[in-house]
């Protein structure tokens, strides 16, 4: 039985969580060849835990492209779940994808999109000084929100409200955005939950940085 094989075996319990899969991710450490044949099995748990262990050196354009393929055979939850994974363990880790998801606004992938937009909306509320590109986002997001898929448009939405929240002098622009679309306004939202509604997300974010 190959190494393959028996991690499959180990992780095809239905109870297998994510954090069991990091605790797996971390005592196989960066193995691509694995995390490939992991990959070539189909399964869902065997995807995220290749996901983890991938060789960010070697994810070219063609690799991901690949992989993105595979993602969009998932419904939107798991595609979604399954490319944002890959951006945070993997593509945000290193310059040379850093520099391919910036490439991204315009792509044909609607995941690729997707990364973009939240790289982007990332940049700002992980603390890091707001790149000098925040009017030009802000003039797509316009344009394009409305028409776009509703993977991609969540994330041009969670850019507008990080644009909103971290940078006052575009506050008021991203607010109207919000109120002229109606965007998430009707969406039920838990107890201590923030809405994706621009305006009230806008709203919570900039009172609790000014407790």
């Amino acid at each position: 039985m190959t190494q393959a094989q028996e991690i499959l075996q180990q992780i095809s319990d239905p109870t297998t969580k994510l954090g069991d899969l990091r605790k797996l991710a971390k005592s196989l450490k960066t193995n691509h060849e694995l995390a490939m044949e992991l990959w070539a099995s189909g399964e869902y748990s065997a995807r995220q835990l290749a996901l983890l262990i991938l060789d960010k050196k070697q994810l070219t354009q063609e690799v991901i492209d690949v992989l993105d393929q595979d993602m969009q055979t998932y419904n939107e939850s798991e595609s979604t779940q399954l490319i944002d994974w890959l951006m945070a363990n993997q593509l945000m880790k290193s310059k040379q994808t850093i520099v391919l998801m910036e490439s991204w606004m315009d792509s044909d992938s609607p995941l690729q999109r997707r990364v973009f937009w939240y790289y982007q909306a990332r940049l700002r509320w992980m603390g890091q000084t707001p790149p000098p590109n925040t009017a030009f986002l802000l003039e797509k997001i316009e344009e394009r929100i409305v028409e776009e898929v509703p993977a991609v448009q969540w994330a041009m939405n969670f850019t507008a409200a990080q644009i909103g929240i971290f940078e006052e002098a575009y506050r008021a622009r991203c607010i109207q955005l919000g109120e002229e679309t109606g965007l998430y306004k009707d969406d039920f939202v838990s107890k201590n939950c923030t809405p994706n509604y621009l305006p009230l997300f806008i709203e919570m974010q900039v009172a609790k940085q000014r407790q």
